[in-house]
Formats: C-alpha cells, sequence, structure tokens
C-alpha cells in the first residue's frame, strides 16, 4: 500500500515519512493509530490527529456533517483526554471516532463501565499507585510498556480492567526488561549495566585512555627507583593495575620489547593495551548483545501482550476517569428513530453550580412515557421555543454530545438515554451574520443530509438569525417539513414559533418559560421544557431589571416609557414578586 493513499497524505508528506520512518514503519504507525511515531517524524500533532481519526474511523467520521457537529466532537475529546494517565493514552483518546457498528459501540461501552466501576471501587491509596506506576514509565516503547506493567503488578490490583496485566508473567517480563534494558544503548552498542564484565572492560578501557593522554604523568610516577629495565617494568604493572584493577598479565602482554626511552616504552605499552582492552570490549559485547538478542526473541510474545495490555488499560483507565469525574452513564440503543434523555447535563456547564438538568425527547421513545410531563412519544420533530438565555441552545448541544458520545461507545451525560443510532449529525449553532452568504452556506451544510436515504438527526439553532424574518419563517418551515418527509428527527429553535403553524402531524412545539427575577434581579428560568405549547417571552422581566436599577432619573424615566409599552401592570408585578421573594 502507498502512503499517499491513506486521507491527508500528499507527496509532501509521504517523502517526509518515508525519508523519517521508512514506508513500512509510517504505515504500520498510521494503521496502530501511533500520534508518537508521526511527530517524531515531523508531522504536527493536529495534522497526525485528523490523518489518524480518517485511517482509523473513515466509515464513520460522516456522522460529523457540520462544523458545528465537528465543534462539539473536539470539545469532547478535549475533555477526555484531561483525564489520560499516559501520553500515549491521550494520543489514543485524540483519536477516538464514532464507530460503525452498535457490536462496537456495546463492545467500547462495556470495556470503559467495566473500567469505571473497577477504578471507583479503589482506595485512595490504589488509584495513586497506580497513576504513579502510568506516570513513571511514560516514555514510549516496549520498555516502557514492560516496566509499567512490572509496576502495575506491585499495587497488588488485579481485578476487573487490570485482569490482563496481572495476568502476563512476571518473571518473563523481567526477563524482557533486562534483554531491552540491554539492547537500548546509544549507537546500537549494548547498554551500561547489562553485563557486570562487560561495564568492567569499559571502565579499564576508558582508564587507559586516561593515561595514554597524560604519559608523561605516568612516567615520573614509576621513574622514582626504577633503575634497571625490569625494574621500570614491573613499576609500570603495578602502577596500572593499582589505579585500574586491570590483570597484571594483560599489562605484561601490552609492553613492548624494545624502546628508545621511557617514554617511548610507556607510550608503546599504554597503545597495546588500549587495543587489547577495545578488542575484549567488542568481543564481549558481541556476545552479550547476541544473548541478549536471544533473550529478547524468547520473550517477544510477553512483550507484544504487555504493549497491547498497557495500552489498553491506560486509555480504559483515562476514560473511566472521564466518566467518574462527570458521572457518565450507559445509554440504550434501541432500533426506532429516536433520542431521549432523562435528566441530561452538558459537559461544557459542568463547573457551574446550580444547572438544572433536562428531560426530552423526541422520536419513538419509552423514556419515562408513564410519568406525567414526560416527552410525547412518536413525535418526530419538535420546535423549541422560549425566552432569551433560556438554555435553548445548550439542550441542543447536549443532545448532540448525547448522539456523539453514544455513537463513540462511551457513556453519556444522562440518567438514562435512548438513543437511535443516525448516519448524521447536522447540528447548526446560532451564527449572527445577516447575508447571502451566510444564508447559501448554511442550506449547502444543512439540505443535503436529508436529500439521501441516510438517518439524520437536525439540530438547528435560529435559523432566523441568518435572513430576514419572513423568508426565514418560510424556509424554516420547508427545513421541518423537509425532515418529517425524510423520516429524520429533528429539534428546531425559534423565535418564529407562530409563523410555522400548521406543523406537520408528527411535529410539535415546545417551549421554555422566564419565570420572574429573583431578589438580586437575575433572571429566574425553568429550564425544562413544557411539552406542546409556546414560551415565554421575557421582555417585561428584562425591562423590570432595568428600571430597578436605573439610577439616573433620565436614564429611568426612558426604560419606564419602554415599560408601558411591553405592560406597566406586568413590569410592575414583576418588581413586586422580586421585593415580595426578597422578604420572605
Amino acid at each position: 500500500m502507498r502512503l499517499e493513499e491513506y486521507w491527508g497524505i500528499g507527496p509532501k508528506t509521504s517523502e517526509l515519512l518515508t525519508e523519517a520512518l521508512g514506508v513500512e514503519r509510517a504505515i504500520e504507525a498510521i494503521e496502530s493509530a501511533d500520534t508518537r511515531t508521526l511527530t517524531s517524524a515531523g508531522l504536527s500533532r493536529g495534522r497526525a490527529t485528523r490523518i489518524l481519526r480518517r485511517a482509523t474511523g473513515a466509515e464513520s467520521m460522516d456522522l460529523l456533517a457540520t462544523r458545528d457537529t465537528r465543534d462539539v466532537y473536539k470539545e469532547l475529546l478535549d475533555l477526555a483526554e484531561e483525564y489520560a494517565v499516559t501520553a500515549d493514552a491521550a494520543d489514543r483518546v485524540r483519536v477516538l471516532t464514532p464507530l460503525p457498528t452498535r457490536e462496537r459501540m456495546e463492545s467500547r461501552l462495556d470495556d470503559v463501565l467495566a473500567a469505571r466501576d473497577t477504578w471507583g471501587q479503589l482506595d485512595d491509596g490504589d488509584q495513586r499507585a497506580i497513576l504513579s506506576a502510568f506516570s513513571d514509565h511514560d516514555a514510549g516503547g516496549q520498555r516502557a510498556a514492560v516496566e509499567t506493567a512490572l509496576a502495575l503488578q506491585a499495587t497488588g490490583v488485579d481485578s476487573g480492567a487490570f485482569e490482563r496485566v496481572a495476568a502476563l508473567d512476571s518473571d518473563a517480563l523481567e526477563d524482557a526488561r533486562a534483554a531491552l534494558a540491554g539492547l537500548a544503548g546509544e549507537d546500537d552498542r549494548v547498554g551500561d549495566g547489562a553485563d557486570e564484565e562487560l561495564d568492567a572492560l569499559r571502565e579499564h578501557l576508558g582508564q587507559v585512555e586516561d593515561f595514554a593522554a597524560s604519559t608523561p604523568d605516568v612516567v615520573e610516577a614509576i621513574t622514582d627507583g626504577a633503575r634497571r629495565p625490569a625494574e621500570f617494568q614491573d613499576a609500570l604493572v603495578r602502577h596500572v593495575t593499582g589505579q585500574t584493577g586491570i590483570e597484571a598479565a594483560r599489562v605484561r602482554e601490552s609492553m613492548p620489547e624494545s624502546a628508545t626511552d621511557a617514554r617511548d616504552f610507556v607510550d608503546g605499552a599504554l597503545r597495546e593495551l588500549r587495543r587489547s582492552l577495545r578488542r575484549a570490549v567488542e568481543e564481549r559485547e558481541e556476545a552479550v548483545a547476541a544473548d541478549l538478542s536471544e533473550a529478547l526473541e524468547d520473550a517477544r510474545s510477553t512483550i507484544d501482550d504487555a504493549v497491547t495490555a498497557v495500552g489498553d488499560l491506560a486509555l480504559s483507565v483515562s476514560l473511566a476517569r472521564f466518566a467518574l469525574a462527570y458521572d457518565l452513564q450507559r445509554p440504550t440503543f434501541v432500533d426506532r428513530d429516536a433520542i431521549a434523555v432523562k435528566r441530561a447535563r452538558n459537559l461544557s456547564l459542568a463547573d457551574t453550580d446550580g444547572v438544572q438538568p433536562v428531560t426530552y425527547a423526541v422520536g419513538d421513545h419509552t423514556l419515562d412515557v408513564e410519568r406525567a410531563n414526560a416527552p410525547p412519544t412518536g413525535d418526530r420533530v419538535a420546535v423549541l421555543t422560549g425566552a432569551n438565555s433560556g438554555g435553548k441552545t445548550t439542550l441542543l448541544e447536549t443532545l448532540c454530545q448525547v448522539q456523539l458520545l453514544a455513537q463513540m461507545g462511551l457513556p453519556v451525560p444522562a440518567e438514562g438515554a435512548e438513543v437511535g443510532i443516525v448516519d448524521t449529525v447536522v447540528f447548526h449553532r446560532r451564527h449572527a451574520s445577516f447575508n447571502a452568504g451566510v444564508l447559501e452556506s448554511t442550506l449547502r451544510s444543512v439540505v443535503p443530509p436529508l436529500s439521501g436515504d441516510d438517518h439524520t438527526l437536525m439540530l438547528v439553532d435560529e435559523f432566523e438569525a441568518i435572513t430576514e424574518p419572513g423568508s426565514a419563517a418560510n424556509l424554516l418551515h420547508g427545513l421541518v417539513t423537509l425532515t418529517v418527509e425524510r423520516g429524520a428527527l429533528g429539534v428546531f429553535v425559534t423565535h418564529l414559533a407562530a409563523d410555522l403553524e400548521p406543523l406537520p402531524d408528527v411535529a410539535r412545539t415546545d417551549g421554555i418559560f422566564a419565570e420572574g427575577l429573583d431578589p438580586d434581579l437575575e433572571l429566574r428560568v425553568d429550564y425544562q421544557p413544557r411539552f406542546g405549547t409556546v414560551g415565554k417571552s421575557t421582555p417585561e422581566f428584562i425591562v423590570s431589571r432595568l428600571v430597578a436599577n436605573a439610577s439616573d432619573p433620565v436614564e429611568r424615566s426612558g426604560f419606564e416609557t419602554l415599560a408601558g409599552a411591553v405592560g406597566e401592570e406586568a413590569v410592575q408585578r414583576t418588581l413586586s414578586d422580586a421585593m415580595w421573594t426578597d422578604g420572605e
């Protein structure tokens, strides 16, 4: 296979990867979603991530039909990446994609939720030990995986998601670690610490090289008391062996048969001793490398098992921590066209106090249908209306998060969820640009997914913001009708509900209601939509706050004029309610 057959790899990128890695290794890195290898070859992390997403999940990336859908997808990955326990796990989180089959979604959910349950049952000490085991050996590669496996085994955690690592043969892992450490030296040499004899020979060679660099000092050290050649030879042997521990026989074998003077004699002896030690180092290194290579081959299956088990566990623990941090729960996949959520929360608001969970649904669902005020079942499309700052866009985004997480095989931010698998998610946020170009580009992004046979989820926010109200109502009514006719699901946020009547039979209007001002004159909103009713507008609440907060008499007079326009009685009642609540 050619590198250029992969999405996003052109001639320049292919040349870069071929030069840095070779074609075979580059393909292996792509197929195994190895971000680290690709970035080490010179690709940016973002480019490597995009290539790997397409390489590993090309058949499902079309789910992300619009820019806003892709933005939600990336935001979800950003949140999950924060809980990665290793750099490799973070890279694997970044390349998670929607999955092509329900079976694979269920399988990933099983793994993540099993890891979540195991992790949640560990005490703080075990969790810290495991995180330390991952972080202490986060260099990547086979040696790091083997060392991580041994460190994880040392924690004593061996249940649930940790069973695969715990089941690895610890003796074989120790042998593998020794072999990998021995063959991990620089410049393809055997590493220090792999063999005591080799380490000693290398040390001796270095000492002799130091002697050879300062021959006059050696001559001076041995000259005193040595008058005859034999005495001089003995003095050199004593000096070298005393300083280095080299065997006397090796030193004597290195002495020249003739020399012109003492310095020439010492020079000759040290040169020959250095050559002798170099040969000894090379021979020993070759023998040790052969033994290590044999040991490494014997340990190959253990190493491969460790790489796979540790990598999979790191990803599972990372996703488990993400799921626990946001209290994510298993969705129920249904064969019906539906998306239904019970007490769902938007992940982007997880750090916000007092967030109100929301129950909502479109399609043929069974979620809480017996409960009073439950979402109606059977309506394929909902037109969502209500107050500004009422959470309508947040609800659309929450539905998008639930659908994407579920089809990625991940738990969702809701107490319960029924999710029908779709081919395309069209999420369109409100974009306040009022020109023909924006209208055309928006229609090009939201209409084509409805034109084929795909199962589509439409989540469209304030379509009227991009064109004049009259045309917007007509176009939006057309989109609602097209959504119904094509058998898609949809939630459309709008302030033009009255202009959309009559809706198709399987469409309904829902509303979010503002309920007044609190004692601090902040808007009180019931974010839970009420089904089958148009949401209540809030101008009197906003004007009431402006009247109450106006300190300048002229300014206040102007806001009071507006109060008369929106209903002075309603404004006064709002202010009275806020004061009464404060008094309570």
